[in-house]
């Protein structure tokens, strides 16, 4: 793939992006386009460029970016907020109306983990969006939450969160505290495996988030507006042994959704451990992209050893 920077604004604030396009000389331009947007925690050379490195070679040119506070993009460090990242990502719509190569016309939306909800929550009101593809996502934040905790360290959380309000309400401050007291991995071994070995990597990933951030999120509910993106199709695809956010959020959403929509469970896989570029899990999943994907955008270059893969 050839990538180039393609920065936009969005609330005034700069955020580092990469535009990535098929390594065809532009014969395929202009290309239908992808917003691949990143989890909890997660950067744009995570899981948006891991997407970007699959769906190039099928046709589609994809955008990566740190969200706002994030990686290289301007904003206050910590604020960890989905509903301003459902902002940031319609911004990145509006830059890529500008964009030669790219054909505005067919543009989808797809989101990972927490990124999962936010790209329901643009789309639901951004009829640009042509379609939305929702990967081990959330459908609603106090629930999805909920779950990584027992009820100990739940009852702490919702403790610190009513001090805080207290606090900053006094103060102009939020409390910065471990990301993972928010969302927590003990309760699923193999993710907190994989994010300890392999997301660290990243720099800066892991830094502290404002309790005010799981403030926002606890209020954060995908699923109250799904129903708005019909009748653009929607897929959701959901690890079957997921412990990090459980497949009732899959379910969920699905169950709040219109039709079109689509409902894939991934067996005999957790949350994230198995997100390498050449692992079959991911395969199975691009291959699943592609088809709704080219359906959904009307691009008919499905490679034979792609065709079928959803069946």
């Amino acid at each position: 793939m050839t990538s180039q920077p393609l920065p936009f604004f969005s609330s005034g604030l700069r955020l580092d992006a990469d535009l990535h396009l098929p390594d065809d000389r532009g014969a395929g331009a202009p290309y239908p386009a992808v917003i691949a947007c990143s989890g909890y925690q997660g950067q744009k050379i995570i899981h948006p460029e891991r997407f970007a490195r699959a769906l190039n070679p099928l046709g589609y040119a994809v955008l990566a970016f740190d969200y706002r506070g994030f990686g290289r993009s301007e904003g206050e460090r910590g604020r960890l907020v989905p509903q301003e990242w459902a902002e940031d990502v319609r911004a990145g719509v509006d830059r890529l109306t500008g964009v030669d190569d790219v054909d505005a016309d067919r543009l989808a939306l797809v989101g990972w983990g927490l990124g999962g909800g936010v790209v329901v929550v643009e789309a639901a009101d951004d009829p640009r969006v042509k379609a939305v593809a929702c990967l081990n996502g959330i459908a609603d934040g106090t629930r999805s939450t909920r779950n990584t905790h027992d009820e100990t360290s739940w009852a702490s959380l919702l403790t610190r969160i009513y001090a805080d309000r207290k606090y900053r309400s006094t103060t102009g401050r939020s409390e910065i505290t471990d990301p993972w007291d928010i969302v927590r991995l003990n309760l699923d071994a193999r993710t907190d495996d994989y994010v300890g070995e392999e997301l660290y990597k990243t720099p800066q990933f892991g830094s502290g988030v404002t309790l005010e951030s799981a403030d926002f999120l606890l209020r954060f509910s995908p699923e109250r507006v799904v129903h708005r993106i019909a009748p653009r199709p929607l897929l959701i695809v959901h690890s079957a042994e997921n412990e990090l956010y459980k497949p009732i959020e899959a379910r969920s959403l699905y169950e709040h959704a219109r039709e079109p929509k689509r409902l894939q469970f991934l067996e005999d896989a957790g949350h994230t451990e198995w997100m390498f570029d050449d692992n079959p899990a991911l395969s199975k999943i691009v291959g699943w992209l592609d088809g709704f994907l080219s359906a959904a955008l009307d691009h008919t270059a499905v490679p034979a050893d792609t065709a079928g893969a959803g069946d």
